[in-house]
């Protein structure tokens, strides 16, 4: 029985598997209808989402399974008190896979070890994200058609930006990677990641607080959001929440085959006028996410 709680914990040649197998979902979707056929998938989300809670529901469906489950703490037990162990033992009598998303760092490891069943963590605090890490990947797969030689610029929140934190991580496997790390003071990337990550494994990179100087020499533009939920100070949080607003304007200078991602949900720091660019990807990360997320579940499952 297999977790999936860090994306590290997946080699590259079994990303490479996830992706082969989410390609061919895309091209022959019917072959997949019933694999997952009597399996039930429980969604136990601490924390609110739309994207993630019903594409991992719609994956399930597409695999001809069942979901149960519930998308806030306060229309759980926890609400009353209970261990997120005691939540996962109950829940694991009843269901053969779990996807957690829970506010606090490590508590999907936590569910990991007081579980039978396999527990996809699906966001914990601002520590980790590993499907949609998998989404970003095969959209950059799509897109892009290689992992190696490109130059990724993340911009905004990095500091708390667990989807940074992830796809640092997986692309930091890839050779001649170069990244461009843009953000204003206080939301840095955290010294941890530049240490256990960047200069572990000699990945290029700079550190910047200016998008317009960094576009014209990227390959991958990552935005990100200023999340208000992981600030403790509002005013902290007003003061910085504007600080990049990519518009047509800024992209003036970008290469025409710029692939712009967003982990979404978006605020404002993507102009809706940006929408309509060719190179706006992420709308098609959402929907990559449901066939990647298809994948990892029959992965986990061992469904051939």
């Amino acid at each position: 029985m297999r977790s999936l709680i860090d994306i590290q914990e997946l080699s590259p040649e079994e990303i490479d598997r996830l992706i082969a197998v989410a390609d061919d979902i895309i091209e022959n979707p019917g072959k997949y209808a019933h694999k997952c056929e009597g399996k039930k998938l429980a969604t136990l989300f601490f924390e609110p989402s739309t994207r993630t809670r019903l594409s991992f529901e719609a994956a399930m469906y597409d695999l001809g399974g069942h979901v149960l489950g519930f998308s806030e703490a306060q229309s759980s037990s926890s609400a009353k008190g209970e261990s997120v162990a005691d939540t996962v033992r109950t829940v694991s009598y009843y269901a053969d896979i779990i996807a957690m998303r829970h506010p606090k760092e490590g508590a999907p490891m936590v569910a990991a070890m007081n579980c039978d069943i396999p527990i996809i963590n699906a966001g914990d605090g601002g520590h980790n994200h590993p499907t949609q890490t998998l989404t970003d990947l095969l959209t950059i797969k799509r897109e892009k058609g290689r992992f190696d030689n490109l130059t990724i610029g993340f911009c905004g929140d990095l500091k708390f930006g667990r989807t940074v934190h992830s796809l640092i991580g997986a692309m930091s496997r890839y050779k001649n990677v170069r990244m461009v790390l843009i953000s204003p003071d206080e939301l840095k990337i955290p010294d941890y990641v530049k240490q256990t990550v960047l200069d572990e494994k000699g990945i290029e990179y700079t550190e910047t607080n200016s998008l317009d100087e960094a576009m014209s020499g990227l390959d991958i533009l990552y935005m990100t959001r200023v999340q208000r939920e992981r600030f403790f100070n509002e005013q902290d949080y007003i003061r910085l929440k504007d600080s990049y607003v990519l518009t047509p304007e800024k992209l003036k200078t970008a290469k025409s085959d710029l692939a712009i991602m967003h982990p979404l949900p978006r605020v404002n720091e993507i102009s809706v006028a940006v929408d309509k660019d060719s190179r706006a990807c992420y709308f098609k990360q959402v929907k990559n996410g449901k066939f990647i997320r298809m994948a990892l579940i029959m992965m986990l499952l061992g469904v051939e």
